[in-house]
C-alpha cells in the first residue's frame, strides 16, 4: 500500500502520536528510541487496519569491545525469551507471535497485528517498540565498554536518575 492509499484516518493518527516520522510507502519510523524501529501499515480485513513493526537492534559485539562468543550466544537467548512476552504491552487484544532473528550485527524483532481502531494500533505499535528497547536496555551487562547508542543510553538514565547508574 502506498502511502496515498492509506486512509486518512490513520495518517492523522500517525500525525498526531508524534512518536512516529512518515518515510513513505506506508512505513512510519519511532522518533523516539535509538534504535530502527518501524512501522508498516496496510489495509487489513474487514475495515482493519495491520501493523507490521520492526525493530533492529545491534548484538552486543556491535556495541562493546571483546564479547565473548558465549557471553553474546547467552544474552541473545536472554533477549529472544523476554520478548516473548511483548504482548502483555498492548491495549488490543492481539494474539501476538513476535519473531526475533539474528542477522549480521543485529537483533530484528517483527510483529504483525490488525486493529479496528486505528489510534489503538498505533500505541500499540508504539509500545512495542518500547518493550524491545526496555528489554535491551534490561540486558546491557556492566563492565563493558560500551559505544553508541547504549552509551547515550547510559547516560540518560544517569541524567534522568540523578545519581550513579
Amino acid at each position: 500500500m502506498s502511502e496515498h492509499e492509506i486512509p486518512g484516518r490513520v495518517r492523522r493518527a500517525f500525525g498526531d502520536h508524534g512518536s512516529f516520522e512518515a518515510v513513505g510507502n506506508g512505513t512510519f519510523e519511532s522518533v523516539t528510541t535509538p534504535f530502527d524501529g518501524k512501522v508498516s501499515v496496510s489495509a487489513g480485513e474487514n475495515g482493519h487496519v495491520a501493523f507490521d513493526v520492526e525493530v533492529r537492534v545491534p548484538m552486543l559485539s556491535a556495541v562493546a569491545d571483546d564479547v565473548a562468543e558465549v557471553v553474546e550466544d547467552g544474552w541473545y537467548e536472554t533477549f529472544e525469551l523476554r520478548i516473548e512476552d511483548v504482548g502483555g504491552v498492548v491495549a488490543g487484544d492481539h494474539e501476538l507471535d513476535p519473531s526475533v532473528q539474528r542477522i549480521a550485527d543485529e537483533a530484528v524483532v517483527e510483529a504483525t497485528f490488525a486493529d479496528s481502531n486505528e489510534r489503538r494500533g498505533i500505541d500499540d505499535a508504539g509500545a512495542i517498540i518500547d518493550y524491545v528497547e526496555g528489554t535491551y536496555v534490561e540486558g546491557i551487562i556492566p563492565g563493558y565498554d560500551y559505544d553508541e547508542p547504549v552509551t547515550d543510553i547510559l547516560q540518560n538514565a544517569r541524567d534522568t536518575a540523578g545519581a550513579g547508574f
